[in-house]
């Protein structure tokens, strides 16, 4: 074989080992390349669903954040409704205090001496006290029975009449003095002193003592 054959197959090996290893290079970059895509698809793909998976909680902390603003507002809306119901009990017990300013300007009324109305009577007075207030409404028929509002409210203006405290009264006997008139006979739980008080009904505003007598002896004890 001539030298000139030689060198023409060498040529030729040489040009397909380098063709040969051209295409080897080659598809070991696009299998890289492909590699790198793949990684690049999963790994990108699954950070957004981790950072779908991490708003999650952010959406159920603000669903949170709503559900106690609820309350907080229910809670705000029943201290309100409290604060008006304080509010109407207050104003509910403003009564007592008008009857204890009743009861005040009746202990400053000015008496002055009256005629007795018999021999037992050590001391007649009259006064213009003020009515002592009625919870009874419509028309008024005097009701003697113990425990009535009638006879509960007599007791409170003999009471303030004579400056017996309630608690500290015999209630002896009552009786009909008139037209919407009572005459009460009373004394402090120690009976060292009687009294004979004349009360009258005044409409809507209830029973007002009229006159006082400090009897010398308990007529009405049996």
């Amino acid at each position: 074989m001539s030298d000139m054959d030689r060198n023409t197959r060498l040529n030729k090996f040489e040009k397909r080992r380098k063709t040969t290893k051209s295409i080897t290079i080659l598809l070991i970059a696009g299998a890289f390349l492909i590699v790198v895509l793949l990684a690049f698809w999963l790994f990108g793909g699954g950070s957004d669903e981790t950072d779908n998976a991490a708003e999650e909680p952010m959406e159920e902390s603000s669903e949170i954040i709503i559900n106690d603003d609820s309350k907080s507002n229910d809670e705000s809306n029943n201290n309100t409704e409290k604060d008006e119901e304080a509010a109407e009990d207050e104003s509910e017990s403003t009564t007592p205090d008008e009857e204890e300013d009743t009861a005040s300007d009746n202990e400053e009324v000015e008496t002055e001496p009256a005629e007795p109305s018999d021999d037992n009577v050590a001391e007649a007075y009259v006064g213009e006290w003020e009515p002592v207030g009625t919870e009874q409404t419509g028309p008024h028929t005097t009701t003697y029975d113990e425990g009535s509002a009638d006879r509960e409210e007599m007791k409170q203006a003999v009471s303030v009449a004579t400056g017996l405290a309630t608690t500290d009264m015999i209630e002896w006997w009552y009786e009909n003095g008139g037209d919407q008139k009572v005459i009460a006979t009373v004394s402090d739980k120690a009976q060292t002193a009687t009294y004979r008080v004349f009360i009258t009904w005044i409409d809507g505003e209830g029973w007002q003592p009229t006159k006082v007598e400090k009897l010398i002896e308990n007529d009405r004890k049996s």
